[in-house]
């Protein structure tokens, strides 16, 4: 199986491999820290230039991941956008291919540390923008609070076999979902507070299959 289906507080869930969430009984998909116009965010500041393309990359991803799910609601855990100006300074492409995205679907932003509550004002995105939502006793936010809760905020990444991927984390409280953006980097699950928060669970590579593994890594 490409995707992990596991159980969370009553829900069934899965990974996906691409790093997007779908909760089937909700017809709703879940992802985290898109960080539109990063690019351009850290070209204005005069920090390093990446390449141009990694929105449309992001969009690219997230049309794939609706196309396999056939979510009728989707959401958004926090920082969908870098930074206020850049929700504000949407180019027309990327906010006609978002609209057209969100066309007969509810769409939620969930507001986050870099995309905040004032940010949204007047915006005129599709969807609806809060600062968590609750389905059937789970919380949806930003950054892990009371559990249960699915969250999102530190980029959660795991190394392996030599190679460092992004992961869902899965612990008994709480589900932290990895970065679903292009260029977004990512914290080493081992770190505080991902240590922490996480405590003896799962973790699911995500990669070209889902990759579940026991967390904390067996030593040896």
């Amino acid at each position: 199986m490409k995707h992990h289906v596991f159980p969370f507080h009553g829900a069934d869930l899965v990974a996906r491999a691409d790093g997007a969430l779908f909760w089937p009984a909700e017809g709703a998909m879940i992802v985290a820290d898109l960080h539109l116009g990063k690019t351009e965010r850290l070209a204005r500041n005069g920090g390093a230039l990446l390449p141009p393309y990694g929105e449309a990359a992001t969009l690219d991803r997230l049309a794939t991941a609706l196309a396999g799910t056939a979510a009728k609601r989707v959401i958004v855990l926090g920082d969908a956008f870098d930074d206020a100006a850049s929700l504000k300074a949407l180019p027309d492409d990327m906010r006609a291919r978002l609209t057209k995205l969100a066309t007969g679907r509810d769409w939620v932003w969930v507001t986050g540390n870099h995309d905040q509550s004032a940010d949204w004002a007047g915006s005129d995105l599709p969807g609806r923008a809060v600062d968590e939502i609750e389905l059937r006793g789970i919380f949806l936010r930003h950054v892990a609070s009371r559990g249960p809760d699915i969250s999102a905020h530190y980029h959660p990444a795991v190394r392996f076999m030599g190679t460092r991927r992004p992961a869902f984390l899965i612990g008994a409280e709480h589900l932290i979902l990895p970065a679903f953006g292009r260029y977004t980097g990512g914290l080493d699950a081992t770190e505080p507070p991902l240590a922490s928060l996480v405590g003896p669970g799962r973790a699911v590579l995500t990669g070209t299959r889902a990759l579940a593994l026991p967390w904390p890594l067996p030593e040896g």
